[in-house]
């Protein structure tokens, strides 16, 4: 399945013009033949939007759910992204995954918050596997802090994700995750992962671009600079299967042994 990452931060705090990108990113990705479009994390609203976090975000089944389904389905393709979700008095920061025919497939709450500005506005969600199916593809997702804890994605992988898509809004001085850690991810794992980042100054962050998307071989397929850009790689599950059996992680585990980790 080919697969198209926006980096991109849009415009913050204007919902109406990151719906517009979203929809121009469709087109193209669409166009180059792509299964999915997966945007960062609050990419609908902004991340460093202050309290507008909390006065813009909608229900997972919103209004910007259905804009989103409708232009995936205009498209022919599945799009991923990064949005705050309101639930009752509570505000997740949440990531959505829609079919090519507008279905929602998933919805994901971040269950891991980064630093005081995420704590000050978001509470923490309670699932860590959320999975769906897509193109005889086992999709999961997690949002950018969640993928630095070793446990969550071991967890995707026991539960059989293929591909682990990861909207993310990741800062300076910390690239190294995008540089390192991910590839280190998806072969420990045994997955694609698609990270797939924020970039500029926004408020008090300075967010470092370098989306990529990893295969089960620890090699990035694509590599973003530090510029807004729409990029593209495939997922292979021949391949993928192949380097399970080839990498019998999984396999060869001893759970007996780990009990001190819990």
């Amino acid at each position: 399945m080919r697969t198209a990452l926006l980096q991109s931060s849009g415009r913050p705090g204007s919902v109406a013009a990151n719906l517009k990108v979203l929809d121009e990113a469709a087109g193209r990705a669409a166009a180059a033949g792509a299964g999915l479009l997966a945007a960062p994390e609050m990419f609908l609203t902004g991340y460093a939007i202050g309290d507008d976090i909390a006065r813009l975000a909608e229900p997972a089944d919103g209004d910007w759910a259905d804009a989103v389904a409708e232009l995936a389905a205009r498209h022919g393709l599945a799009v991923a992204y990064g949005y705050p979700e309101r639930a009752g008095e509570s505000v997740f920061n949440s990531a959505q995954l829609i079919s090519a025919d507008g279905t929602r497939l998933a919805n994901y709450r971040k269950t891991h918050l980064f630093g005081c500005f995420e704590r000050d506005h978001f509470t923490p969600g309670g699932t860590p596997v959320v999975q769906a199916e897509l193109n005889g593809l086992r999709v999961g997702l997690m949002i950018c802090y969640d993928v630095e804890f070793p446990e969550n994605v071991r967890a995707h992988a026991l539960a059989g994700t293929d591909l682990l898509v990861v909207p993310t809004a990741q800062m300076h001085p910390f690239q190294f995750v995008a540089e390192s850690v991910v590839p280190v991810r998806a072969f420990e794992n045994q997955m694609y992962v698609a990270y797939v980042n924020r970039v500029g100054r926004e408020g008090e962050f300075e967010f470092v671009g370098l989306s990529t998307l990893a295969g089960p071989d620890g090699v990035a397929r694509t590599r973003a600079g530090r510029a807004e850009e729409l990029l593209f790689a495939d997922v292979d599950p021949v391949l993928l299967a192949a380097s399970r059996e080839a990498n019998p992680y999984l396999k060869d585990r001893r759970p007996g042994l780990y009990g001190s980790l819990i």
